[in-house]
């Protein structure tokens, strides 16, 4: 397997509430500059064409991430579609924040859910957005898993692909890291609210551009090629249940990450 184990600082509790709340305005930012909502969008109703549901359970959702705005994209174009929001540890304090804006077609789950049993999940498609790379191989496996045993439709999205080789990543680390801090000054401009606690852990005591930086070449060498996640697929043949695996494009036909999606086989 290709995929590394490496650390990233917000896969830890007594990382500052306020460190974390800044990567995420971050990365909301970097989903909106690239356009990944409106890649989301187009493989929701791609696979809403082979398997129908009314509504998408978020998995690992966190702060909702860019969940929200796809969910607005698509409603807007006529496709009635109920979002709820998981996470298996659910922050009561985003959750009360974004039930408490009483959004249309929106709602945050406020009990546990976990990703790797669906048994008791709503009925729905599944998603992981960008965080699939957190799991360790024995808890992907489950995931996929549970979706074919369960013959629950399901989507995982990653932004980046593990195609550089280790070795080079080695190499080229501390010229990216400077390149990732340098992209997370600028970005900062773009938060809104930007508080004045963003503003003074990153341009005067810099650890918000510090851990951003890491993070993000951390989670890219933690993505799953093609071949790991072939790998993780359930073995025991299942002819009523299909696996794609394929790059994600834009309207402009540009590649901007990977997905995998599995549903039920419709009988003919």
């Amino acid at each position: 397997m290709k995929r590394l184990e490496l650390f990233e600082f917000e896969d830890y509790s007594w990382l500052p509430k306020f460190v974390r709340s800044s990567i995420t305005n971050l990365i909301l930012i970097l989903h909106r500059f690239m356009g990944t909502s409106e890649v989301i969008a187009s493989l929701i109703l791609e696979i809403k064409k082979k398997s129908e549901f009314s509504q998408i359970i978020d998995l690992g959702s966190g702060s909702g991430g860019p969940m929200l705005d796809v969910i607005h994209r698509l409603n807007l174009k006529g496709h009635s579609l109920q979002l709820v929001l998981t996470d298996l540890y659910p922050h009561q304090k985003t959750v009360h924040k974004i039930n408490d804006k009483k959004l249309e077609h929106i709602h945050y789950q406020e009990t546990p859910l976990n990703a790797t049993n669906f048994d008791n999940a709503p009925e729905g498609l599944k998603t992981m957005i960008a965080s699939f790379h957190h799991m360790k191989p024995d808890v992907a496996k489950k995931i996929l898993q549970s979706a074919q045993d369960n013959k629950s439709p399901i989507l995982i999205y990653e932004i980046a692909k593990n195609t550089i080789p280790t070795l080079i990543w080695w190499l080229l680390l501390p010229i990216s890291l400077v390149i990732l801090i340098i992209m997370s000054l600028f970005m900062t401009l773009f938060v809104r609210p930007l508080s004045l606690t963003q503003i003074l852990f990153t341009y005067f005591i810099p650890i918000i551009p510090l851990v951003y930086a890491w993070d993000g070449q951390a989670s890219l060498m933690r993505t799953y090629t093609f071949e790991d996640v072939e790998s993780l697929l359930p073995k025991a043949v299942d002819n009523t249940y299909i696996w794609v695996i394929e790059d994600a494009k834009k309207s402009t036909g540009k590649n901007l990450g990977y997905y995998i999606m599995g549903y039920p086989k419709v009988e003919s």
